[in-house]
């Protein structure tokens, strides 16, 4: 459903939607057009009536009729546009309080604990929809709290324009289906690079706040750090530009091709190509691709014979050389 950002629940949008496409309708015939009981279509008549989407036919008080789409609609998005610019008033004011009393936080309030993975998965996700501009994290091989490839948060913020960048565990790509989602992150445009191995899982929003996901325990009970602006919080952001600096791009771009080819390199070459210049072993490339590693091995051959390299080394100083990275 669409409607609900306006306030209409599935039932109403249903019934709407039905109601547009004829001159009226009773109880009766939205129920049999509904599949649905007629109170329920009663109901729901009787709520788009309400939110003015609906109005008494004048032929009949048991008919209804719907509202032109382009008025009642909009005023709708007009009134919910005025209620959130109210409660963004109301979230910067609440701001400038929270940041007149930061000064006099005592070290407890500068960090506070998330126990339990739900509680954490929320923060996880309520962080990434407040986020404005950036969004730096680090995702190690074990999944902690949410897979990436089921982060919808992070799709979200991305198509509003946040910028993303994150670095990436190499043992990761030894997860099934990790590679997929690795390379629809880089098409929507995040940057993403790989290191051996990170320290810790960590997420940064618009350098202000981290969340900082933990593993304890033989059972592997979750909790999380949530670290406010600190000399803990500047620490946390050192590492990740340190970290940043020393990890290897991954260079996958639209279909998985890598960016910038410019030799008509064939598709499966070209992410082979990327995965290996992430420093992932043949086997973990073969893995991801579903290929064969003498496959793997056999093509990484044919491009290094493709630009006359002698070592994986020297293909990879072509590869650059060409725009292949």
């Amino acid at each position: 459903m669409v409607l609900d950002v306006l306030g209409l629940d599935d039932s109403e949008e249903l019934a709407y939607r039905a109601l547009v496409e004829v001159p009226s309708y009773d109880a009766a015939e939205l129920a049999a057009r509904l599949s649905c009981h007629p109170i329920e279509a009663a109901r729901s008549l009787t709520a788009l009536e309400t939110l003015g989407l609906a109005a008494r036919s004048s032929g009949s008080s048991d008919r209804y009729v719907a509202s032109p789409p382009s008025v009642a609609l909009a005023a709708l998005a007009v009134q919910r546009e005025e209620e959130l610019r109210r409660a963004q008033r109301e979230i910067e004011s609440l701001a400038e309080v929270y940041r007149g009393t930061d000064t006099e936080r005592s070290v407890s309030d500068v960090v506070d604990v998330v126990r339990g993975a739900n509680a954490v998965g929320q923060r996880f996700a309520q962080l990434q929809m407040s986020a404005r501009e950036e969004v730096l994290g680090f995702v190690k091989a074990e999944i902690a709290v949410v897979p990436p490839e089921d982060n919808k948060e992070e799709d979200a913020a991305v198509t509003r324009g946040v910028r993303y960048r994150v670095l990436i565990e190499r043992s990761a790509f030894n997860r099934p289906g990790f590679f997929a989602a690795a390379s629809d992150s880089l098409n929507a445009g995040e940057e993403v690079r790989v290191v051996q191995e990170l320290p810790m899982r960590l997420l940064i929003v618009d350098r202000r706040i981290a969340l900082v996901p933990l593993l304890s325990g033989a059972g592997g009970s979750i909790g999380a750090l949530i670290v406010h602006s600190s000399g803990m919080l500047d620490a946390l952001l050192a590492l990740f530009d340190r970290v940043w600096r020393d990890g290897l791009p991954l260079v996958l771009g639209s279909n998985g091709m890598a960016e910038g080819l410019t030799d008509g390199l064939p598709d499966l070459d070209a992410r082979i190509l990327g995965l290996l210049l992430a420093g992932l072993t043949d086997q973990a490339v073969a893995n991801q691709l579903n290929l064969s590693m003498r496959t793997v091995q056999r093509r990484v051959r044919a491009l290094m014979d493709l630009v006359s390299a002698d070592t994986r080394l020297q293909l990879g100083f072509h590869a650059a050389r060409r725009g292949w990275i």
